[in-house]
């Protein structure tokens, strides 16, 4: 008899599919990766959806309501290994910029009937609520490191995923700094490496898809450039700091530091 193939699952939370569509982005790929693995709940890619138990979960999405705050711990106790895909997943996504404010001051204002939506006052990653195996960031991720995921799932080794910050990777493009050259805004210095410098290598800079550094993020002296040698004021840095992964502790940290400094100024 055949060995069993192991089940996989991909399950949305509060999100934009984004990070499920950087999956089927990966296709021919895809195709040696299903004929490795029984893909029995994925609702972007097919109607069939199979009860677990699984033995790989890769989760979208953060948590914003009291249903998906309950759902979410069904998923982890049919879960084997559970990894969280994007920064909706791994930091509370763009909607996280609802935990610097009082959501209910903008309910009405977005939807017709405020009465029938139930929601939570913040948004938060997933970790936040059940026991995380992995975690893979980006807005949305890297094919190529998702791919790099699974695939060492199948073979039972730890995935090999690069850790450095984006400057290093125009560095070895030969991408010359925008900040030193032009004055412009970039987050490159602190942010994960995952999208190759794609913003800096077209005289743009970097939004900080990819989420902080673990650890090594010195979002201190970033701010510290972003004054001097950009010209930003404390609230146009503050902003800097709320895009994709605002829920990040590390951005949500320097975010709240540049609030105080421009109340006070």
């Amino acid at each position: 008899m055949p060995a069993r193939k192991p089940r996989l699952a991909v399950v949305k939370f509060a999100s934009c599919d984004g990070c499920q569509l950087s999956l089927l982005d990966c296709e021919p790929e895809l195709l040696a990766v299903a004929g490795a693995v029984d893909i029995v709940n994925f609702p972007e890619a097919s109607r069939e959806v199979l009860k677990g138990p699984y033995d790989l979960t890769l989760v979208e999405g953060s948590i914003t309501t009291p249903h998906d705050a309950e759902r979410i711990h069904q998923v982890r106790r049919v879960s084997k290994v559970l990894v969280t895909i994007g920064a909706c997943a791994t930091s509370g996504g763009i909607q996280a910029l609802r935990n610097f404010a009082e959501v209910g001051d903008w309910v009405p204002l977005v939807y017709g009937h405020p009465e029938y939506i139930e929601t939570l006052k913040t948004s938060t990653p997933i970790v936040h609520h059940v026991k995380v195996d992995y975690e893979l960031s980006g807005c949305p991720v890297n094919k190529q490191q998702l791919l790099e995921v699974v695939l060492a799932f199948i073979s039972g080794r730890r995935p090999f995923l690069p850790s450095h910050a984006v400057c290093f990777d125009c560095k070895r493009k030969g991408v010359t700094c925008v900040v030193v050259a032009r004055g412009i805004p970039c987050l490159g210095p602190v942010t994960r490496t995952g999208c190759g410098a794609l913003c800096p290598s077209y005289q743009r800079g970097c939004y900080g898809c990819f989420g902080p550094l673990r650890g090594t993020a010195n979002t201190e002296s970033m701010s510290t450039v972003l004054s001097r040698s950009c010209g930003l004021d404390p609230e146009a840095i503050m902003r800097q700091f709320r895009t994709f992964n605002a829920g990040a502790e590390i951005f949500r940290k320097a975010s709240e530091v540049q609030e105080h400094e421009a109340g006070e100024s």
